[in-house]
């Protein structure tokens, strides 16, 4: 049998109950579940030094555990020096068990590393039922050595869900865990 992650195993066995109950679903097909979780990193200073988005694509690669890759730009910016086409950052994209497993490493291991945290904010929701949150520090998440990376830089993560409202979105990455700050 093959290793099914802690919080997959969580949502089929205990989240998956507990929002049929509370939102009256007729249906388990109802219920609202997490697709993917989308990593993504824009390099300001890319249009000057080019070896930036390199590093940042091997950084989001060592994170997610899954092949990051190059971003570019749609338009040419004259003020910002950028043309298009220029690489400007990188992003992955993460699914099934790879998703699971980054989240469990984000709820306990690196969100407790960012210094004076309080809970994330549940104001990021999209009307749609995706949250986005940023985190402005990569060293929170253990795999990336203080002493080989160039510069401290954020990213963005996109939790993306089958719920229609930002309620449902809400209870459910709640009970997935997530540290939202309490009202």
């Amino acid at each position: 049998m093959e290793h099914q992650p802690t919080l997959k195993t969580k949502y089929r066995e205990e989240v998956v109950s507990q929002l049929m109950e509370k939102f009256q679903y007729k249906s388990v097909m109802q219920v609202p579940k997490l697709t993917k979780i989308c990593l993504s990193q824009g390099v300001g200073l890319a249009t000057s030094d080019k070896k930036l988005v390199d590093n940042a694509v091997n950084e989001m690669t060592i994170i997610a555990g899954q092949k990051a890759v190059k971003t570019v730009a749609k338009k040419s910016v004259s003020n910002f020096k950028l043309r298009e086409g220029m690489p400007i950052g990188a992003r992955v994209t993460l699914r099934n068990n790879q998703m699971y497993e980054f989240l469990y490493k984000l709820i306990s291991i690196a969100l407790p590393r960012v210094r004076d945290f309080r809970g994330i904010n549940d104001k990021s929701f999209d009307g749609r039922g995706n949250y986005t949150m940023g985190v402005t520090e990569q060293i929170i998440f253990p795999e990336i050595d203080l002493d080989k990376i160039p510069r401290i830089t954020g990213m963005d993560i996109t939790f993306v869900t089958t719920a229609n409202t930002d309620e449902e979105a809400l209870e459910l990455l709640k009970l997935l865990g997530l540290p939202f700050k309490n009202q």
